[in-house]
């Protein structure tokens, strides 16, 4: 593989994504909608896997770096779903609900996909191996949300589609890929030299970590519409949080719901951040870094 691959990959990908997105936005056509919905779910995805893999991973092996993208991605979507779909309700812990499950099924598909290859491990493996599961399960979660954005009841609605997909796009590198990378990071570094893996303390800790920080993302929706409504005037209402709308906003409310919606991503974005560096500090020298 060539140095270089990923801003390629990146250029041609997000030139195809926007003539995909043209084409489809002026002819109102289905056909270009798979395409559409593939390359924009899968490019930031793959160029950050990509760009791990040629500056921090290149001894790893592209077998292994491939097949956490795409097994662990895709058991643990399936892994997911389907303990979601029988424990979570619409309450005030579902968000960490929905993040234990998640962080859980991701790590399970992690150790999954390295159980025969027990010389992988160490900080440095777990960090880009964790977070090509949690691209992969950015890649097909994300294709599920463009593909309901696109198809609703009265018909597809590209626009719908194209906004889906470049918010997510934008917030990838800072969603399932850093968290899962956190948890593995910790998980292969506790790894037995035969290749068992051990649940501590530590490991523990930081897979409960990481689930909270999910959890925290995701619910900064409810949590934005809750204060913004509370600093408005209006009496607060538990059950903004969990259906995630205001009948009737103000405008001032429409103001302070924008402001408290990016402010928390931005804060929980820079903590996942520092956890990561914080990791990435207390490693083994990284071979293949410039």
């Amino acid at each position: 593989m060539r140095a270089g691959l990923w801003r390629r990959c990146l250029g041609g990908g997000l030139g195809l994504w926007t003539l995909a997105a043209a084409v489809t936005y002026a002819t109102q056509d289905t056909a270009p909608l798979p395409a559409l919905i593939l390359l924009g779910s899968f490019l930031v995805p793959v160029v950050f896997v990509l760009w791990a893999y040629e500056r921090h991973s290149r001894d790893l092996g592209v077998s292994a770096v491939l097949g956490c993208f795409l097994a662990g991605g895709a058991l643990g979507v399936l892994g997911a779903c389907a303990a979601e779909s029988y424990l979570v309700q619409p309450s005030w812990g579902m968000f960490v609900c929905v993040g234990l499950i998640e962080e859980a099924a991701k790590l399970g598909a992690l150790v999954f996909v390295l159980r025969r290859l027990p010389g992988i491990r160490g900080v440095r493996a777990g960090l880009v191996l964790g977070a090509a599961v949690g691209f992969g399960f950015a890649a097909l979660e994300g294709a599920g949300y463009a593909f309901d954005a696109a198809v609703s009841t009265a018909g597809a609605d590209p626009r719908a589609l194209i906004e889906t997909e470049f918010l997510r796009g934008v917030l990838a590198p800072v969603g399932h890929g850093l968290w899962t990378a956190i948890a593995g990071g910790v998980l292969l570094s506790c790894r037995r030299p035969n290749g068992r893996f051990r649940v501590t303390s530590p490991v523990a800790a930081t897979c409960l970590g990481a689930a909270l920080l999910h959890a925290l993302w995701d619910s900064t929706h409810g949590i934005a519409l809750w204060l913004a409504t509370r600093l408005a005037g209006a009496g607060p209402d538990r059950r903004l949080f969990a259906e995630g709308y205001l009948p009737r906003p103000t405008a001032a409310q429409e103001h302070l719901f924008t402001l408290f919606s990016v402010g928390l991503l931005v804060l929980v974005s820079l903590l996942g951040i520092a956890w990561v560096s914080s990791l990435a500090r207390r490693g083994i020298p990284w071979r293949n870094t410039p």
